[in-house]
């Protein structure tokens, strides 16, 4: 079973346009799924557009009635899907974003890739695709100068990239390890980091493959916000970072 995992706030126009191309991905993959999706508060027509998709794919939709960010919602996520699993070691997570920035065809590589024996297998942006914003371009740059070791020294080329697929077993094992404290505290890539470092001591292999992210589907403005970004990695940069000896996935 994969659980494709989706936070979600105000996309309307996009989350349903995703929800379709992930069904035709994964039914011309042959896969079994599951289409979790947290509606993080969203005062637009989100929760109308996943209604009309609940009797056509295998969705399951949660809601919070206040904002509780992209980290608490990429937890939440995770967790239903570990509750919701019987076979951990087989059964493989997918986050990806709402806004069809990361397009769902490249959830079938992720997968293969797991099955090939990867326990987390990471999505980098250095694969291609279309030119990002000034913005985020000038943040990319920045970022591994402001993160030092933190980043160079991370088990993959990208850890801020969010499109990832888990073998469920090394998020259940994170989740146990860090015993109610949260999987992320940080916001956007500083989350991304942190559940990397959180996953990756529980990984027995790590992988990663190039996504080319399109920027020209998305409907409404970005809520990319570069200084607020690279202070929230100059806030999470100190501490033990990659310590992947420990507790690594049986």
């Amino acid at each position: 079973m994969v659980y494709i995992c989706i936070p979600t706030h105000n996309e309307d126009r996009t989350i349903g346009v995703l929800l379709w191309k992930i069904r035709q991905v994964m039914v011309e993959f042959e896969r079994d799924f599951e289409v979790l999706v947290l509606d993080d508060a969203s005062t637009d027509r989100t929760a109308e557009a996943l209604a009309q998709y609940r009797k056509v794919i295998p969705l399951v939709v949660m809601r919070e009635e206040t904002r509780i960010g992209y980290p608490a919602a990429v937890a939440r996520l995770v967790q239903e899907a570990v509750q919701r699993t019987a076979y951990p070691k087989r059964d493989a997570v997918v986050t990806l974003q709402g806004d069809f920035t990361e397009h769902p065809e490249h959830i079938v590589p992720l997968i293969k890739t797991l099955e090939g024996g990867a326990d987390i297998v990471a999505g980098t942006v250095e694969g291609g695709g279309q030119r990002p914003p000034n913005g985020l371009r000038v943040a990319r740059w920045l970022a591994p100068v402001i993160l030092g070791r933190a980043f160079g020294g991370a088990p993959v080329s990208d850890p801020l990239c969010g499109f990832r697929a888990y073998r469920l077993i090394v998020l259940k094992k994170a989740l146990q390890a860090l015993e109610g404290r949260p999987l992320a505290s940080g916001d956007g890539w500083a989350a991304n980091l942190e559940i990397l470092r959180n996953v990756a001591p529980h990984a027995r292999r790590i992988e990663e493959i190039p996504l080319g992210l399109r920027y020209d589907i998305r409907t409404r403005p970005s809520r990319f916000r570069p200084f607020r970004t690279l202070r929230e990695l100059a806030r999470v940069r100190r501490g033990d970072w990659w310590s992947l000896e420990r507790g690594r996935a049986k």
